[in-house]
């Protein structure tokens, strides 16, 4: 039995599917990934690499993706949210399949979680987190406090301990007694032993950017996204779910 194709651009050179969409979605679907090698997570380390997303796009169209996703938060936002729908639009036109982008799953997970005011734990350096901030307000939620741990690395990212990313969400939580949920920005942050553990401590639901890109995406294919673990969101009903690109 074929197996739907979907496709991801993520940062990293290497192209890597991320884990987390073997631990949301094991055999039921195949992703296939392009990377686009950025030199750090800034607006200086995305500069050289970013016209090359609409490229990649076209590109795993033609590998067989029936959908594709730009796979990297910030560097989807960093540039204002009238350029992060341009940059949609364009994916979708060079490959002719539904797309999207991590900066628009996550504001699609929020509304779908029914969370307005939030709390936001990034790995971001200052000036990504007021862009972060300036993009979530336009899309009509209330960030209440928002920290970052100021790391540029790409693999720096990637080596976060789970307590040091628990540790920082529950900084931000406690600065913002009235979020009706917490988001952790940073696609190369592993989130899946925090999530859980968070929303259960909390009350809340937490989502983060990796499995709301992943969640995103199978929407966006017209695909069950459902799946186990990692919180609130992926036990909503497919049909409630934001519509729309």
């Amino acid at each position: 039995m074929n197996r739907p194709r979907l496709g991801l651009i993520v940062p990293p050179a290497d192209g890597e599917v991320p884990e987390d969409a073997r631990h949301l979605y094991g055999e039921r679907v195949e992703f296939v990934a392009r990377g686009l090698g950025i030199g750090g997570v800034s607006p200086a380390g995305f500069a050289p690499v970013v016209d090359r997303i609409v490229e990649q796009a076209r590109a795993l169209a033609a590998d067989g993706a029936q959908a594709v996703s730009m796979m990297g938060t910030s560097i989807s936002f960093y540039r204002g949210p009238e350029r992060t729908e341009t940059l949609r639009r364009a994916m979708e036109n060079a490959a002719g399949v539904p797309c999207t982008t991590m900066s628009h799953a996550v504001v699609r997970a929020l509304k779908a979680l029914r969370v307005r005011r939030v709390a936001v734990a990034t790995a971001y350096v200052d000036e990504l987190n007021r862009r972060l901030v300036d993009y979530l307000t336009h899309e009509g939620l209330d960030v209440l406090a928002i920290e970052g741990l100021r790391i540029v690395g790409v693999q720096e990212v990637f080596a976060v301990a789970p307590q040091t990313l628990s540790a920082l969400a529950e900084r931000v939580l406690a600065r913002a007694p009235r979020a009706e949920g917490l988001f952790i920005s940073c696609g190369g942050l592993r989130t899946r032993d925090v999530v859980e553990s968070l929303t259960a401590r909390h009350g809340l639901p937490v989502t983060a950017s990796s499995p709301a890109g992943l969640w995103d995406l199978m929407r966006v294919a017209g695909l069950d996204p459902t799946a186990e673990g990692y919180g609130h969101l992926f036990r909503l009903p497919a049909a409630q779910a934001p519509s729309g690109r």
